[in-house]
């Protein structure tokens, strides 16, 4: 097994989503490294299907600069059950409650540098009952059909990484 161990931990960056440490670490043929980690709670992410349509969002992501379209998606609060975040997210983001939701699995979408863990639900039998955007949340609801999405993707119109793999594992699963 390759396992480095922990020497020492500095915590270089508090915020309000991630925390930065620098870890020394000794590697498994004994040498000492550092490695920089992005701490992070964790997140969920719901593909949500309404009558054939995938229900996505459409938003500004700051960090590449661009308006993305993604499946709903929210870190976990401390202490929240993953299933409870899908819900609220789902919820929240698209306006829609699920009756039937399927757990995925989990990515993690950057591990050289991120400890996020995505949850990734599948989420079925919709009723609407209205948005809750958080106060900093711009976005809207887009919804595309399956045979749609596939030429989207071809095309770099979706390029969000948890929604790729959520799309992927729902389809290899049958559920789509």
């Amino acid at each position: 097994m390759f396992l480095e161990k922990q020497l020492s931990r500095e915590k270089v960056y508090e915020g309000k989503i991630v925390d930065v440490y620098r870890d020394q670490v000794v590697l498994p043929d004994g040498r000492e490294a550092v490695r920089e980690v992005c701490q992070h709670p964790g997140a969920v992410a719901v593909l949500a299907v309404d009558k054939g349509d995938m229900l996505f969002v459409r938003q500004y992501r700051y960090p590449v600069g661009a308006e993305l379209v993604e499946i709903p998606a929210g870190k976990l609060e401390k202490d929240e059950n993953a299933e409870a975040a899908a819900r609220r997210e789902l919820r929240e983001e698209t306006g829609f409650q699920c009756a039937e939701l399927v757990h995925l699995g989990v990515i993690c979408p950057s591990p050289g540098i991120l400890s996020e863990v995505i949850h990734l639900y599948f989420a079925r039998s919709l009723t609407f009952v209205g948005e809750q955007f958080d106060e900093d949340e711009f976005m809207s609801t887009v919804r595309i059909p399956r045979d749609a999405y596939l030429e989207m993707l071809l095309h770099g119109e979706i390029v969000d990484a948890k929604t790729i793999c959520a799309v992927n594992i729902a389809r290899a699963r049958g559920l789509l």
